[in-house]
This record gives structure tokens, sequence and C-alpha cells, in this order.
């Protein structure tokens, strides 16, 4: 349930109003915008007399929210939420670049990626410290020591740092290095590290499930965000079909849907949509046009030896034409 309070009602009265809900038992998230002001209620509302907030003067209308996920619907916040990292501004129409290596493999390797990619617009780094890998004789990542280069690459080239946190083991460690927390495919559902997530003051990357439906999505986004961190940024990486010849399929529908159903920013990561780097481009392109808030990439100048994920990664010429292609889209929408 919503109360939407009539535009200049008095901060007093809105405090009161606040007040009397919470003492029937209600939870009261506030959001307010120069022009309205939104009072949502969590919990039980059996209790709420909608007859006698109706009658109020101040109260413009009354609300029910429809959907399961409450803090993440647009009913809720009806203005796009932004997410600010360092200056980088994710959402209400900003286009955020993630651009780095899918693991930090070496000192050399780490650092010539970024450099090339900030020279050509990237506003955040990406790379692996942790790899969550299909097989467990894959590469792992390094861990800790991969998390100290990510830290070293951001002192050169002033970009914020995301990398992916696996479990509740690391997360303090990966929290204290990173400035987004990255949530993988494979622990969109761990409900145990979204909570932990929630109790964060880092921004949170969360990933779409191999196989979730955008309301798994937002719920997931609902546990972050009801434990108190609403910083929570949302990645379409495509969804497991039966379709064998890209490693997954990008779901571009998704973006629009989320537009339309939430406030939260949503990016697109192109390279695990279809784990080839020759389809990075147009997919990239695709999510702009349909108005994504950024991209995720991964770019490596020597994929071919690349620990992980190579056949994905864009070499850093590749990345450039991207870019300048990106920039022309993004100026028509």
């Amino acid at each position: 349930m919503v109360v939407v309070m009539k535009a200049g009602t008095p901060a007093v009265e809105i405090d009161k109003m606040q007040e009397n809900l919470e003492s029937i038992g209600c939870t009261v998230h506030r959001s307010q915008g120069e022009n309205y002001c939104l009072l949502g209620l969590i919990g039980d509302t059996r209790k709420v007399n909608q007859s006698q907030l109706e009658a109020n003067v101040f109260v413009e209308k009354i609300l029910r929210v429809q959907h399961p996920f409450k803090l993440a619907s647009r009913v809720f916040h009806p203005q796009d939420s932004i997410i600010e990292v360092d200056g980088v501004k994710i959402g209400g129409g900003n286009i955020a670049i993630m651009a780095g290596p899918c693991s930090v493999e070496s000192e050399e390797q780490l650092m010539t990626i970024a450099r090339s990619v900030k020279e050509v617009g990237a506003q955040i780094l990406r790379g692996g410290a942790y790899k969550p890998r299909t097989s467990p004789y894959s590469f792992q990542g390094l861990g800790e020591e991969g998390l100290k280069l990510l830290k070293k690459a951001k002192a050169e080239t002033g970009m914020p740092i995301v990398t992916e946190v696996m479990c509740l083991e690391n997360f303090d460690v990966v929290e204290a290095y990173a400035d987004i927390l990255q949530i993988g495919a494979r622990n969109m559902q761990n409900f145990s590290l979204l909570k932990k997530a929630g109790k964060s003051n880092k921004p949170i990357l969360l990933k779409r499930g191999l196989s979730a439906t955008i309301e798994e999505l937002l719920m997931s986004a609902e546990y972050i965000m009801s434990e108190g961190n609403t910083k929570v940024i949302l990645c379409e990486r495509g969804i497991r079909t039966f379709e064998t010849y890209t490693r997954n399929t990008l779901d571009l529908s998704a973006i629009p849907a989320i537009k339309e159903l939430s406030h939260l920013p949503i990016i697109v990561d192109p390279s695990h949509a279809a784990g080839r780097w020759a389809m990075v481009e147009p997919l990239s392109k695709a999510s702009i046009a349909v108005g994504a808030d950024g991209l995720i990439i991964e770019v490596h100048h020597e994929p071919e030896k690349a620990l992980s994920d190579g056949a994905q990664s864009l070499k850093p010429k590749k990345f450039v034409q991207l870019m300048d292609k990106i920039n022309r889209i993004a100026k028509i929408y």
C-alpha cells in the first residue's frame, strides 16, 4: 500500500501521518521529491483503515501495490534511482560503462587493460578476484592478491572497482576493496548472501539468474533493499534456453519491462550473454537502444592467453570501435 500525499503538504503533517502508520505496526518507507511525497507501507496492512486515510485532507489517494516486490517497485518510487559511485552516475539517463578482464591474472595484464579501457571512456573497472567456475579444475582467481591489484589499478586510473563476492566467508574482504559488489547469476537466490549485501553500504550489482524470471530478479533485489541497502543495480546477462549456439540468450525485453516495473537502474552484460566476442558489439548497441543504463564488458589484450572467458573478450582495438558506436547511439536516445 502506498499513501500519496498532496503536493504542498506541510512536513509536520507528513511526519504525523508516518507516526500514526508506524504506531499500528507498519514499516513506512518515505519517498519524497520536489512535488510529491509517497509513504510506502511494508508489512501487515490489514490494520490500516483505508477510508480513514482517504478522509485526511492531506491525502491525495491510496495505491495498492500488486507486485510482491515493494521497495523495488516504481509505484513506491516513481523517479528513476541514480546510483553514484566516485562521481560516476548509474541510472536516470546516464550511460555507465564497466570494462576490464574477466579475471585478474597478473599486475601487467590488469594494468595494461585498465589503462586502455580508461583511455577510451570506460568509467568503472571490472575484474574478478574470486571466480565461480563450472569446473573445479578451472582457474579460480587470485583471491585477495587480485583485490590488491585492482586497488592498485584504481589508484593509477581513478576508476572505481566492481568485482564479484561469492560467499559469506569472503564478503568482508571483498567489501573492503571494492566500490561495487557484484552478486553473480549463480548467487542471485543465495538469500543469506543477499541479506549480508543488504547490510553493506556499498552499491550492489545484482545479476539475473540463469533461468530466473524478471519477478524473481526483482524479489532478489527486494531481499537486499529490505535490509536497508537501496543502492542496487540490476544486470541482464542472458538466460538459459534451448539454444546452444550462444552461451546464453540475451533477453532485451527485460530492459523495458524492468523500466516499467522498477525504479532501479539496469545494465547489460553482452559478453556473458553471447559467449562470443563478435556478438558483443551488436548486442551492446541493441541494449543501449532499448534503454539500458550501461554495459559491463570483458576486455583482454591477449584473449587467446586468457585464463578464463577469452572467447568472449574484446581486444582493446575492438573496444575502441564499440565505444565510438555506443556514444553515437546514446546521443540519439
